[in-house]
């Protein structure tokens, strides 16, 4: 038995075939597209993507595998220009149903970060969305932008500098200090 593609649609657990692959694919309209940029942060959300399928894991668990596309429009961190970034990146999450939640005290921390809890629903819509955050640039630079430089310091002292900064500065002007003394 072999399962069509289904749109944005979050699949019950219940109804997934355990012998056989469930594939998805989703992309979003213009009006849902403007909400995930609204909620990311984003200045526009030109494109996106995800298709994918569910698949058995075991007796129990649950494999989505999927391959996210979008462009997205971020403002450049140093001048706030728009900046468009082309993201096309691999997705998989294992949905474990007797998951053990590694923030709870004395639970041992698991290597694998793609490992969900099973519910009743498995939702490739908030997979997408979660990996398309994911994804994005953190610190987005226009073309052509130069690295920013600030100095900050008690009026009347010393701006503190890269130079400044580095642990032997001092003993480095010491050092000439002392040279230039006993010249």
């Amino acid at each position: 038995m072999t399962h069509e593609p289904m749109d944005a649609q979050a699949f019950r657990v219940a109804d997934l075939s355990q012998t056989t692959q469930t594939p998805f694919r989703i992309a979003p309209n213009s009006t849902d597209r403007g909400a995930i940029a609204a909620r990311l942060d984003l200045l526009g959300l030109r494109k996106l993507s995800f298709s994918g399928e569910i698949a058995p894991l075991g007796s129990r668990d649950w494999r989505l595998t999927g391959q996210l596309g979008a462009t997205v429009v971020q403002p450049c961190v140093a001048t706030l220009d728009p900046v468009t970034t082309r993201i096309d990146t691999g997705v998989k999450r294992h949905f474990v149903h007797d998951f053990v939640d590694p923030d709870l005290p004395e639970t041992e921390m698991t290597e694998d970060d793609h490992v969900e809890p099973l519910g009743a629903l498995i939702d490739p819509a908030r997979v997408m969305e979660e990996a398309l955050s994911l994804a994005l640039p953190l610190y987005p630079r226009a073309d052509g932008t130069k690295p920013v430089e600030m100095q900050v310091t008690e009026p009347g002292k010393a701006a503190l500098t890269d130079e400044t900064a580095k642990p032997f500065a001092g003993l480095a002007a010491l050092k000439q200090k002392m040279d230039d003394a006993s010249d």
